[in-house]
């Protein structure tokens, strides 16, 4: 399948999904903003995608994988990638990045990967956040996350959190929710994955806390 990407993404911000440093590792400016179909009002955001390209000459052929960090509102193509300079230049043969950056909107062949992140999952409680209300900013994790649930301490039952925005969920609470909280997260697929006590009791706002 071809579509067509721009080359003006953002090396350094999360954009739409709301990350920050994509710059760094595990993203490596490698980031790409997706479309409808792949960014998925944010649950795309950090899904993996292999790209290459065959034409214009500078193409090296060889496939790069890139992660999704952002949104793009451009209907260019039915699937379209805006990249970030650094994941355009990669699809280049040796010292022709510049000149295929400059090629501007390219076709490109792609297909959906499995992560290699080299990173545990990890949850950003985002500022604002008190004891009556929790926002989660979800990462590392391999696949399309399409919900996230709580289980309070001393609790049996997981409670949904909301799809905020991005990779950012919420949870709303009449109540002071008791911690520490365990974390379920569930993938497009189906699967459920369960980070036991993951936000600690004495959490504080605007930290990362990574799954054990």
């Amino acid at each position: 399948r071809l579509h067509k990407p721009t080359g003006a993404g953002p090396d350094d911000n999360g954009g739409a999904c709301g990350y920050k440093d994509v710059n760094k590792a595990p993203f490596n400016s490698k980031g790409a903003c997706g479309n409808l179909p792949i960014f998925k009002d944010g649950l795309g955001c950090g899904s993996c995608f292999e790209i290459k390209c065959d034409k214009p000459a500078e193409c090296s052929g060889e496939a790069v994988v890139v992660h999704i960090t952002d949104m793009n509102y451009e209907q260019i193509a039915a699937y379209h990638f805006d990249l970030a300079g650094t994941a355009f230049a990669a699809m280049a043969k040796k010292g022709e990045e510049e000149k295929l950056r400059k090629a501007g909107i390219i076709d490109m062949q792609f297909r959906r990967v499995k992560c290699k992140y080299g990173e545990k999952v990890t949850f950003h409680v985002e500022k604002g956040s008190n004891p009556n209300y929790l926002a989660l900013l979800v990462k590392y994790v391999d696949g399309d996350v399409v919900g996230v649930d709580i289980k309070e301490k001393g609790g049996d039952a997981y409670q949904p959190l909301k799809h905020s925005w991005g990779a950012i969920w919420r949870k709303d609470s009449d109540k002071p929710i008791k911690f520490p909280v365990t974390v379920q997260i569930t993938t497009e697929g189906g699967t459920k994955t369960a980070y036991e006590d993951v936000i600690p009791e004495g959490w504080k706002a605007d930290t990362t806390y990574t799954a054990k």
